[in-house]
């Protein structure tokens, strides 16, 4: 009897008791009837006793215990159709509530079938089909369309679409190119791909990802701590209480009735299935959060702290003014980026950049080129000498740059590096660079004070005029500029003991100790970034930072899910006590109640899977 499965037992236990029940009405209570039902209570009630003795055995008197107590005195006492419809439905409540949690889960099984179960690379000239697990670092990863990547790596050969959701939680696939990264369980939808493997295995930031929710699943929130110690000590409190009910009544069937409607089972589950099911929403949505404790916290922030580089802005010079001196603005803008071809600095990408976007592929190169260490550089062009950099190259020069000045200051007090452009003679003009602010930031800012986010602030190791004129452009509370790391763990404390819980927000590499150090860490756009899948308590997988506020809704949902699971419990618990002791509710019709409760509580927690941020959950 002990190899069937939970399946067969129901079955079988389930006809018992439909063919006890016709028994019942037709013939009465007779030895016939009476072998029929106890062979029911044996068949569903075998599994519930043995898990009360292993709990026993480790001192612990959970539901099992007060249910086998109760059916066991039900027999005893000779009312044997309770004890065969206690343990009935003590048996199918909880196969359905282990198929209805599965449900919970959804979400995270969907990404573990994102993982793939092949792979092609080559080796010796020729391409092999291997398991994931055996491709090296340094293979050349085949992908075709509509195959899913299995490492972590940088394209060298070919272009696709790739279908990102299992990464970022994005639906809309990116293109990407040779030297560009890929991740493992991402897709290509269109293309043809040769990858060379930068981290395989267990190392790939989608296997990472795996792990993570994996072991967010066991980190529990404070109320599951709390509910699950109460319950270690309510549940032999509980047994007491029938005891010295039925020693002051004298009546076994009420006595083993309020054992039976006290079964926490409900308020036990309440906390975990929420948070499981809040976990997976998260995770679908390439919202990773890290535990329990981290959802119930998230949605309770005051304070959130954003770095600036690469979080409220792209982290990416680009050039966002030119202004021109008696030469066309397309003719200066050509003339600097064939001065800067050869230069690595960041400012002569971002004037590369911006000439390519808006005059095509250069096919001029500078004749002569020199790079003068903290001014700029000097080129060769077309016969004639220019020069490209800061104030200090032009003095050295001896060209006047004074009618320029105030332009000048105007660009710097918007927080832009101004790039001069001139021949021997004068100035040619003037090319303003800065970081570009996020689409999503100026947005986010709005929505997170919409939320109840008491102050915004944004810490930065910029300067204060750079920093200035982020801050005014995304209307952000206040704003701590020329910040070390050390700094940023300072202001952070200074934060929380004026304001309460705050979390910092940034990209994981520079901000790891304030990550650390703030009552919560969000890293965004961490996808591939070590640093911050480690230390922070929650990472935004996409680049897209308004993913924010979707994660603090989706916390306050699952937290407002957990206490609507938890208050429904302690109601159904007080009306069923109540009726016990008015002596309208006995021992099968308490246990039904009590396996709906329980299942009533799961199937509210399933609604978190479908939550969306715009919707009415």
């Amino acid at each position: 009897m002990s190899k069937m499965t939970k399946g067969q037992r129901i079955i079988i236990s389930g006809l018992l008791v439909a063919i006890s029940f016709i028994l019942d009405k037709t013939i009465g209570y007779e030895m016939v009837t009476i072998i029929v039902m106890i062979a029911s209570t044996i068949v569903a009630g075998t599994p519930i006793f043995m898990k009360a003795i292993g709990a026993l055995k480790y001192r612990i008197v959970g539901i099992d215990a007060l249910v086998t107590i109760a059916v066991i005195g039900a027999l005893f006492i000779g009312e044997y159709w309770e004890g065969t419809a206690v343990t009935f439905l003590f048996m199918f409540g909880d196969y359905l509530e282990s198929r209805t949690i599965e449900k919970t889960r959804s979400s995270i099984k969907a990404l573990f079938d994102l993982a793939p179960d092949t792979t092609r690379v080559r080796r010796n000239g020729t391409e092999v089909e291997i398991s994931p697990a055996e491709v090296l670092k340094g293979d050349q990863v085949v992908v075709k369309p509509g195959e899913k990547i299995s490492v972590d790596g940088t394209i060298i050969e070919g272009s696709a679409y790739i279908n990102q959701a299992a990464i970022t939680g994005e639906s809309i696939p990116v293109s990407r190119g040779v030297e560009e990264t890929v991740f493992s369980g991402t897709i290509i939808e269109s293309g043809y791909l040769v990858i060379r493997a930068d981290k395989v295995g267990d190392d790939t930031t989608f296997a990472r990802i795996l792990q993570m929710v994996e072991e967010a699943q066991d980190k529990k929130a404070k109320t599951q701590k709390f509910l699950e110690k109460f319950s270690r000590y309510y549940t032999p409190a509980i047994i007491v209480l029938a005891v010295l009910f039925y020693l002051f009544t004298k009546d076994v069937v009420l006595a083993l009735t309020l054992l039976v409607i006290a079964c926490p089972g409900a308020l036990v589950i309440s906390a975990p299935v929420s948070i499981v099911a809040g976990i997976g929403n998260g995770a679908k949505h390439g919202v990773l959060v890290k535990g329990g404790e981290i959802m119930e916290k998230l949605g309770t922030i005051k304070v959130i702290a954003f770095d600036k580089t690469g979080t409220l802005t792209i982290g990416k010079p680009a050039v966002k003014h030119i202004k021109t001196y008696d030469i066309a603005e397309n003719e200066l803008l050509r003339l600097a980026a064939i001065g800067e071809l050869y230069s690595e600095h960041p400012l002569a990408k971002a004037i590369i950049n911006e000439a390519t976007q808006k005059l095509g592929a250069l096919k001029e190169v500078p004749e002569e080129a020199e790079l003068i260490t903290g001014q700029g550089l000097s080129f060769k062009f077309g016969g004639k000498t220019y020069w490209i950099g800061n104030r200090k190259l032009f003095e050295a020069n001896g060209i006047n740059i004074e009618n320029q000045e105030e332009y000048l200051r105007s660009e710097e007090n918007k927080g832009q590096t101004a790039v001069i452009v001139g021949d021997r003679e004068r100035v040619l003009g003037i090319i303003s660079i800065a970081d570009s602010v996020r689409e999503d930031a100026k947005k986010l800012i709005s929505d997170l004070k919409s939320l109840g986010i008491q102050k915004v602030v944004m810490l930065t190791g910029d300067n204060q005029r750079a920093a200035k004129a982020i801050s005014d452009e995304l209307g952000l509370d206040d704003y701590y500029a020329e910040l070390l790391p050390e700094d940023k763990v300072r202001v952070l404390g200074e934060l929380q003991e004026k304001h309460g819980k705050t979390a910092m927000v940034g990209d994981g590499v520079n901000d790891a100790p304030a990550l650390a150090s703030a009552d919560l860490g969000i890293a965004i756009g961490g996808a591939g970034t070590d640093v911050a899948m480690e230390t922070a308590d929650v990472v935004l997988m996409s680049a897209e930072v308004k993913k924010l506020t979707y994660a603090i809704g989706l916390s306050r949902a699952t937290v407002r899910n957990m206490k609507q699971n938890i208050y429904f419990a302690l109601f159904v618990a007080a009306l069923l006590l109540a009726g016990v002791l008015v002596k309208t509710v006995n021992l099968s019709f308490g246990m039904l109640i009590h396996e709906l409760s329980v299942l009533l509580v799961i199937i509210n927690a399933v609604r978190l899977i479908g939550y969306e941020e715009k919707g009415s959950f």
